[in-house]
């Protein structure tokens, strides 16, 4: 085993230019049919100068680290001949590009992203957190869900978020239960690539955390998105002496964009991990750390009470990744899978399309269709919002971890019925919003509704040069998670996922309730589309997508579906298209960052803002910050080839075996 100082054992060859790192391929798993040329130009970005590798400071380096901008104008739809990787910080997507040019498959590819993630946009995602992936394995065509969720510890009871005991009703402290122990669930992410690898990596564990390690040692600059969330929570993070150590300067000021940090505590994390595999991520001293971590009382200086969560090592140690069904449902011309529970993602995405598929979308496409999407027209944005109102109904009443709380009728099949859901799209008028919409009856007992308000979270979709897709959606909850640091990671606040009371106004139980060993309902949508076969079953794979965003997450990946399967945009285009939806309100929601909105006066000489309002919609032009990562395979000049779009606001980076068609 390395000692904690001890150099990586490479993959590749890693310099430090200016602060990033810069890597440089010199063990290939073979080019798989590239020339020579191609081979070398692949991971690279190619600009009017040439090409420029991420991480190498030079100009056009998209990894340099600049102000977050809201939204990106200009973005192209990238095209590679074999393998590609879309995801939310270029440093990322290099790591993970640099994984499948070496030869590597997709899952081994999402375990260098997520590593990578983990330093570099430790705000979203992280070793401390959890998620959900959708794999298709090309060779026997088969979609396989991994749940990677987080789990209550078997001490939890119905009122661990609301109370601090059932004897001390008083709230967990500070402020609740976000920021005290209580919040932490225990982490999924590590069992779960684990899992998934055992099935489908090709390359050897210990080599897919060099990339990070490597970073982690010599040091990256914070970007904009990071240095934003740095200084939101400044305050917080300095209630954990880690986490102040790291993200906070000496004299308490956030540590601001550009700033070259190092991580050498996480570097030491993920060499545990490389050498022991996950088992010395759920056990040991790592373990240990997490527990310590979560047991804090107090913190900050001067200190404040920290009410403790009542995690032990024996809920790290009986933690399971999970294995499951993914939802598959069939849309006009194609098959769209989705996870199923304890994320209500895929069931909603499916719900809505299952509504949408009864009108004719394709008759309200977008207008003036540019880079950036074109105009959505107002009734194409009435209708996705009334489905979506009608799925999300649904989705708050019946949805959650389906181990603790079943379906109704057991299955998803009696909410994807397409005759119910035809009975659901005759709810839509053409003319009113229905504003908030009832949840379907199934004759099941009575259930309670609470909402839950969602953050956080990242996004990366990956095809490997076999073909074969992963899609993962992962995340630490809000910001910064819990702010709770060890061992170089934040531990997440994901536990607030559930409903912070067990039941509801009426004294109808929630499904969505704190319960010992359960995992909170998730809105996470990883989304894989196949083209219909003749015979009518899942054909070829055609398109991978997914985004952060919480509870509207739903509403993205809605939207960029129907953008690419009803309305012919490109990956970019449906990925960059104004984000627009509802969840179960009367307020429809307009990214008001596009470009394409007119915000002046209110709005009020925007046709689609005025035209929705005319609809009875209340308008909000809050900004969205979706992260998209779409791949799709398309025809272009009569060549197969892969297409990328990288959300235009976050930083986004797609990477491939990349060429001008």
């Amino acid at each position: 085993m390395l000692s904690p100082d001890s150099a990586w054992r490479p993959l590749w060859r890693i310099g430090a230019l200016t602060g990033a790192a810069a890597l440089v391929l010199t063990a290939c798993g073979g080019s798989g049919g590239l020339d020579e040329a191609a081979q070398a130009e692949a991971c690279a970005v190619v600009n009017e100068t040439g090409s420029v590798i991420v991480g190498s400071g030079l100009p056009g380096d998209p990894a340099a680290p600049e102000p977050a901008s809201g939204y990106r104008l200009g973005k192209k739809a990238v095209h590679a001949k074999s393998y590609m990787v879309a995801s939310a910080n270029p440093l990322a997507s290099r790591a993970g590009c640099d994984v499948l040019k070496a030869g590597g498959s997709a899952t081994d590819a999402a375990v260098a992203v997520q590593a990578v993630l983990g330093l570099v946009e430790p705000q979203s995602s992280g070793l401390g957190g959890g998620a959900f992936m959708l794999h298709y394995d090309a060779a026997t065509k088969k979609v396989e869900a991994y749940d990677g969720r987080e789990t209550a510890p078997a001490a939890a009871t119905e009122n661990y978020l609301r109370w601090v005991s059932d004897s001390d009703q008083s709230a967990p402290q500070p402020g609740g239960a976000r920021a005290s122990g209580r919040s932490i669930g225990t982490p999924g992410v590590v069992r779960m690539l684990s899992m998934a690898h055992q099935d489908h990596g090709k390359l050897a564990w210990s080599g897919l955390f060099d990339s990070a390690g490597q970073l982690a040692t010599d040091g990256f600059r914070v970007s904009g998105r990071m240095a934003a969330a740095i200084a939101g929570t400044a305050s917080s993070l300095a209630r954990d002496s880690e986490a102040a150590a790291y993200f906070l300067n000496a004299d308490g000021s956030p540590k601001a964009l550009g700033t070259v940090v190092k991580n050498p505590a996480y570097a030491s994390t993920l060499r545990t991990i490389a050498t022991g595999g996950a088992d010395a991520f759920y056990s040991g001293p790592v373990a240990q750390g997490i527990v310590d971590k979560i047991k804090a009382t107090s913190g900050g200086n001067p200190a404040v009470a920290i009410t403790p969560g009542l995690t032990e090592m024996s809920d790290l140690a009986g933690y399971q990744a999970k294995r499951r069904v993914p939802v598959c449902t069939s849309y006009r011309a194609y098959w769209v899978c989705g996870m199923p529970p304890p994320s209500s993602g895929g069931i909603a995405v499916a719900s809505a399309l299952g509504i949408l598929e009864n009108f004719n979308l394709a008759a309200y496409g977008p207008t003036k269709i540019d880079l950036e999407g074109g105009k959505p027209s107002v009734m194409g944005v009435h209708l996705v919002s009334e489905a979506e109102r009608l799925a999300y109904a649904d989705r708050d009443k019946y949805v959650a971890d389906a181990d603790f709380v079943p379906l109704p009728g057991g299955s998803t099949a009696m909410l994807l019925d397409k005759s119910y859901l035809r009975s659901r799209a005759s709810l839509i008028s053409m003319t009113r919003s229905m504003g908030t919409a009832s949840a379907g009856v199934f004759g099941s007992a009575p259930a309670g509704v609470v909402k839950v308000e969602e953050r956080g979270t990242t996004h990366f979709s990956i095809v490997d040069r076999q073909g074969n897709a992963v899609v993962m959606t992962t995340t630490v909850e809000s910001s910064m998670g819990s702010y709770h640091m060890t061992q170089g990671f934040l531990l997440n606040n994901q536990l607030t996922d559930f409903a912070s009371t067990p039941t509801d106004a009426s004294g109808a139980p929630v499904a969505n309730r704190v319960q010992p060993g359960k995992r909170p309902r998730s809105s996470m949508a990883p989304t894989l589309v196949f083209k219909k076969s003749a015979d009518g079953g899942m054909g070829d794979f055609y398109m991978g997508t997914g985004s952060p965003g919480g509870s509207t997450i739903i509403q993205y990946v809605v939207k960029t579906l129907v953008g690419a399967l009803d309305w012919g945009l490109n990956a970019q285009q449906a990925t960059s298209m104004i984000d627009f939806g509802a969840s179960n309100s009367p307020t429809t929601s307009l990214g008001g960052e596009h470009p394409h909105l007119d915000l002046s006066n209110g709005g009020a000489g925007d046709p689609l803002i005025t035209g929705l309002r005319d609809l009875g919609h209340t308008v909000s032009t809050s900004a969205q910050s979706s992260g998209i990562s779409t791949i799709m395979r398309v025809q272009r000049n009569g060549q197969s080839m892969l297409e990328g779009g990288a959300d235009p606001r976050r930083e986004g980076l797609v990477l491939g075996d990349t060429f001008k068609p």
